[in-house]
This record gives C-alpha cells, sequence and structure tokens, in this order.
C-alpha cells in the first residue's frame, strides 16, 4: 500500500515490512475514535498489499498504549456500541491478518493496549515495559480479548490475580509467563524488531498465513477438529508458488527464493 496519511498513526514500509506506530504520545497512545479507526483502516490496507508480507505495531513516545481515552466523553461510555463496532473488529483484523504481526511494545501497555499488543502473533518487549489490566482501577472488566488471552496464557488463577489487582506486570515477568517473545535494552527494540520482520517477510509469507489460521484455530478446537483443519490448510500450502521453491531449493542444496505466493 502507499504510505498513506494519517491523524493518529504513522505507515512506513521498508523491505517487506509496513510499521504502523501509534502516534499520540502526549497521551500514551490512548485509542480515541479516530485512531481505533485509522488503525482498522491500516490493517485492512495492509492484508490487501501483497507487497507487504509483515507489520509491525508499536507506539510514539515513552508509551505503547494506554488503552482508551477517557476524555473521549460520553461516547467512548456507550461500551456495547464502541467494543462492537470499534475495538473488537480491530482485534479480530490483526488476529485474521493472513501476515505475521509483531509488536514492538516501547512503554507502558495498559487496558485495551494489552490487548492489542496480545492480539499480535510475535511481542517483544523493552525493558521498560510494563503490562497493565488498569480496568478494575476504573470499576470495569477487561475486554477487547484480553480476558480470553490472559486466562489461555496464565491460567485462571494468576490471570485472576492480574485483572482483579490492576497491578502492573513487568517485561521480565510477562516473558517469564509466555505473554512475550523476548525482552530487550529499550535502544536496541526497534532495531531487533525489524530485523526479526525482514527475515519473516523474506519468508515463505503465504505458509506463515495459513500457519496461524491454524494456530488460531487450535486455541479452542477439539483435537480432531485440529487434525482436519491441518490437513485442510496443507493441502492449501502444498499448491503454493514457495512450497514448490522450497522443494526445488532442498533438493539443489540452496537458500530458497520466497516471494509470498
Amino acid at each position: 500500500m502507499p504510505e498513506a496519511s494519517y491523524d493518529t498513526i504513522l505507515v512506513e514500509m521498508a523491505g517487506g515490512v509496513a510499521t504502523i506506530t501509534l502516534n499520540r504520545p502526549e497521551s500514551l497512545n490512548a485509542l480515541n475514535g479516530a485512531m481505533r479507526r485509522e488503525l482498522l483502516a491500516a490493517i485492512k490496507a495492509a492484508g490487501r498489499d501483497d507487497a507487504i508480507r509483515a507489520v509491525v505495531l508499536t507506539g510514539a513516545g515513552r508509551g505503547f498504549c494506554s488503552g482508551a481515552d477517557l476524555r473521549g466523553g460520553a461516547q467512548e461510555r456507550a461500551f456495547r456500541r464502541v467494543l462492537t463496532d470499534e475495538y473488537n473488529p480491530l482485534i479480530a483484523a490483526i488476529r485474521e491478518l493472513p501476515k505475521p504481526v509483531i509488536a514492538a511494545v516501547n512503554g507502558v501497555a495498559a487496558g485495551a493496549g494489552v490487548s492489542l499488543a496480545l492480539a499480535c502473533d510475535l511481542v517483544y518487549a523493552s525493558e521498560e515495559a510494563r503490562f497493565i489490566q488498569a480496568f478494575v482501577r476504573i470499576g470495569l472488566v477487561p475486554d477487547s480479548g484480553s480476558t480470553r488471552t490472559l486466562v489461555r496464557a496464565l491460567g485462571r488463577h494468576r490471570a485472576a490475580a492480574l485483572i482483579f489487582s490492576g497491578g502492573p506486570l513487568g517485561a521480565t515477568e510477562a516473558q517469564a509467563v509466555g505473554l512475550v517473545n523476548e525482552v530487550v535494552p529499550a535502544d536496541q527494540l526497534a532495531t531487533t524488531v525489524q530485523a526479526v520482520a525482514t527475515t519473516l517477510a523474506a519468508g515463505p509469507t503465504r505458509a506463515i498465513g495459513l500457519a496461524k489460521r491454524a494456530i488460531n484455530h487450535a486455541e479452542d478446537a477439539l483435537l480432531a477438529e485440529s487434525l482436519a483443519m491441518e490437513a485442510s490448510l496443507q493441502e492449501l500450502a502444498g499448491r503454493t508458488e514457495d512450497h514448490a521453491e522450497g522443494s526445488a531449493a532442498f533438493g539443489e542444496k540452496r537458500e530458497p527464493r520466497f516471494v509470498g505466493r
């Protein structure tokens, strides 16, 4: 996609990687209506553009995303409508994007900001990052997929402790419990994530997208359903140009040249 102009996010492209930066640093990148709409549009545009083979999501300034913008007035408190029409489609779009999405959590992620990060396929965090289920502090419950993700990752009791307390989970602890893939020094986060994204973008991204579908399905499926899904997706992967190239490269003892088709 061309590098579009937005008011609340930045989109940059290089080497098959689209980097989407939440760009309201004065509010720690709180999600207002405009940002939610622009972020959803950017994710969908990345899905339509074959030149984009991996996506990085990060925040400007010292925060990743502080959650909902509580200064948004009454419209932000129409909870069912806002969640149904804006937050939930955004989380679903990230999860369903047939390309790898990497969160580069550069600072605090709170409330829906945690949901946004955990919707990504891989999560890299700065040593300064913190994950806060802040909902209880204002008398609300986790939303945007947080409850589901945390219970599956942490188990019932650790998830309950985190959600009930509203306390911070540091980056190292988040890695220890499986919410984060890697913790790196703050000044190395961007380059580390770009290197990972560039490597993924050069890989068989059609197969990666199909594998992502299988992973999403496997979270809830019975074994028989997972086996059937894997067989179906493997049939699709087996018809791709990348599979033919990978097989040829293996036989010829050379590095494959994947094109994402």
